[in-house]
């Protein structure tokens, strides 16, 4: 006599800046930028790049995918080698400090409740990877940076992920997995994580934008306040205090 064929599978879609850890794609970028620098010529380069950060803002309260498109034709010409090697580093020095304790603890329990963890992103997938090795993640949804003898050209492998590509990014995934989109969760912060919210049956807005924040009081949605940063590893691994 067949075994009955397993239910429909329930999953938990995490956005990762903003939402998990307390940081941007700028972050990101500047580490690498900013690697033994002298001290008189990181402050030059801090005081230019802040210049350039008002149209970036500007570009990411317009359109959050096509503000990573522009912004990440600033990787053009870095040697990918090198950048890959120090994605660790990049972790443990802008990531780990910014991690938000409750994300971790939220992570967590979503995975002990026998939910699939995804994380959902518009950053780049091999700095995105030690996120999800310390969560104990095993799928990610994150963009990747052409590269052609052996630098960055600075294009997206595809379309970037953000807006209405993050929801289909997320559909996708759900049709290929077998997930129940209504009996699964998501979590974002901002308006640009609507789609992909809307996409679930059960929507979570993390410290939301204003924007978001208004649909999720009109909509019921639960909203979280997470403010605790730092070292969240023992949070990650389900340590006990």
């Amino acid at each position: 006599m067949s075994e009955p064929s397993p239910g429909p599978k329930r999953a938990a879609f995490f956005d990762v800046d903003g939402t998990l850890v307390r940081t941007t794609i700028v972050h990101y970028y500047a580490y690498f930028r900013l690697l033994n620098r002298p001290r008189w010529s990181a402050a030059l380069w801090r005081a230019a790049f802040l210049c350039r950060c008002l149209g970036y803002l500007v570009l990411d309260k317009f359109d959050r995918s096509w503000f990573n498109v522009y912004f990440y034709r600033n990787y053009r010409g870095m040697c990918a080698d090198e950048v890959r090697a120090r994605a660790a580093d990049c972790f443990e020095t802008v990531m780990a400090p910014r991690l938000y304790a409750d994300a971790a603890r939220c992570v967590r329990d979503q995975a002990a409740s026998g939910r699939m963890v995804v994380l959902v992103t518009g950053s780049i997938d091999f700095l995105i990877a030690p996120l999800a090795a310390l969560l104990g993640v095993g799928q990610v949804i994150a963009p990747r940076l052409v590269e052609r003898d052996g630098r960055f050209t600075g294009d997206l492998d595809g379309l970037p992920i953000g807006n209405g590509e993050k929801a289909a990014r997320v559909k996708a995934f759900a049709d290929a997995h077998g997930v129940d989109l209504e009996a699964s969760f998501a979590y974002g912060d901002s308006i640009a994580d609507l789609p992909m919210l809307e996409c679930v049956g059960n929507p979570v807005a993390v410290n939301p934008d204003r924007a978001l924040r208004a649909i999720a009081a009109r909509r019921g949605w639960p909203v979280l306040r997470w403010t605790a940063v730092g070292d969240a590893r023992g949070d990650a691994r389900g340590d006990a205090p």
